[in-house]
């Protein structure tokens, strides 16, 4: 009985989720490259304005480390129609809210506003791209903001620097060796016609996507954007050619240090595939069925069962060109960082051996569909996901079908994907200690 009210709740998910979720927009380029989508969604008298702009660290010029999430702040600076320090009081005011984020591989802004601010929006994001202020006094400024943000996110953050020192190992080549948020030292040391270049390079409409999502009057929108942004002239093309990374085949070890953690921790970290490849939807779930819930492998194992472990889990930290596949504990009381490895390789050879039983994998396609169904359940995440889709992966309408790749991976290729890219020889063993000896 208890296993037919499980499928009768899995195939009312999957039913939901089929018939509900679906994302209706519209895309299409402005004469100046900028690609433009378009999201109506009557359920809310809101709107989201946003661009995101295919720049991210790993774009930046060795020796200007942290370029790109500088301009994350910079370009709240003010601009030759909103003065110094006005921007976010123009949104608040008119009800709105805003905020922007960098990656390796993109930098995303966006501003949310009641359905009738819709111009605001695009004006706003149009005096971004198109009269920008760049003066030596902002970039002092925004250099202090992002030294405090540095302090407070990494510096004295416990376990913040784990990526850092897994990626300075991983990529011997790629840019994705350094941090998004770069060094100080590298901005300290960028002239103002540095910065003046980044943005000529990088800063372009057809470097740009622009999604407008909610309760929006299409023809009316589509008149707004061509008055707003049609007139902004084209940029040079950005090329993108980065160093391929030759294929890990030896076994390799490194050490980190963290002043502010006392409990030491383990990561055993494998380079995987593009994103847009299916092998990293299989990493996907592979991380799940690992370390999902506190019914997920190693948590039951390490933490609940064993008591060697306060933490244990995978991270597939997937980008543009690259992932980063990562495993971790913690240890708790005596137990040894090398005993908590032992025992996540052995769960490890049991995947790449046998297959996960028909009910954990029923379990990870429901956690699947479930995210799905929440990805798409805000205009906010919906304006995301279709910038994210176009930019990065470029197929937008991957909002609709990724599930349908993920619904049709099977337990075989869970199996074959563990013994791919999951193997002693192909890792980066790093002990992430709380300070030097």
């Amino acid at each position: 009985m208890k296993k037919s009210i499980l499928s009768l709740a899995s195939a009312m998910l999957f039913v939901f989720a089929t018939n509900a979720q679906k994302v209706e927009f519209e895309e299409y380029d402005l004469s100046n490259g900028m690609h433009v989508i378009l999201h109506k969604d009557t359920s809310a008298p809101v709107v989201v304005t946003s661009v995101m702009y295919h720049v991210g660290a790993k774009d930046e010029q060795p020796g200007r480390t942290g370029m790109a999430h500088f301009f994350e702040h910079l370009l709240f600076e003010g601009t030759e129609n909103i003065d110094k320090g006005e921007w976010f009081k123009i949104v608040s005011s008119n009800g709105g809210r805003n905020n922007a984020n960098t990656t390796d591989d993109r930098t995303y802004y966006y501003e949310i506003f009641p359905s009738n601010k819709l111009e605001l929006g695009l004006w706003m994001e149009s005096e971004r791209l198109l009269h920008p202020i760049i003066k030596q006094g902002g970039v002092d400024t925004q250099n202090e903001v992002v030294k405090e943000e540095k302090r407070l996110r990494v510096d004295n953050q416990p376990y913040s620097r784990f990526l850092e020192y897994v990626k300075e190992n991983i990529f011997k080549k790629h840019p994705y060796k350094g941090t998004t948020i770069g060094k100080m030292a590298d901005l300290d040391a960028a002239t103002l016609e540095e910065f003046l270049a980044f943005n000529k390079k990088f800063y372009v409409p057809n470097n740009a996507t622009l999604v407008v999502a909610g309760d929006i009057d299409v023809p009316a929108a589509k008149k707004m954007i061509q008055d707003y942004f049609g007139p902004i002239p084209r940029g040079e093309e950005v090329e993108k050619d980065f160093p391929q990374e030759d294929p890990i085949t030896e076994a390799m070890t490194a050490k980190g240090y963290d002043p502010n953690i006392q409990i030491p921790a383990i990561m055993a970290a494998y380079r995987t595939p593009s994103m847009k490849t299916r092998d990293s939807r299989v990493l996907d779930m592979i991380s799940s069925y690992l370390s999902t819930g506190r019914s997920s492998v190693l948590y039951k194992k390490l933490v609940d069962e064993k008591k060697m472990a306060l933490q244990a889990g995978a991270i597939n930290a997937s980008q543009e060109d690259y992932g980063t596949y990562i495993l971790y504990g913690l240890p708790q009381g005596e137990t040894k960082l090398e005993d908590i490895i032992a025992e996540i390789d052995e769960e490890i050879v049991k995947m790449q051996t046998d297959l996960i039983s028909e009910k954990d994998f029923q379990k990870l396609k429901n956690q699947f569909e479930n995210n799905f169904v929440n990805s798409n359940s805000s205009v906010e995440g919906i304006a995301s996901s279709l910038a994210t889709f176009n930019v990065l992966y470029g197929d937008t309408n991957l909002i609709n079908t990724e599930i349908d790749i993920f619904r049709s991976i099977t337990r075989e290729e869970i199996r074959d994907v563990a013994k791919k890219y999951l193997n002693p020889n192909q890792r980066l063993t790093l002990e992430y200690l709380p300070e030097a000896k």
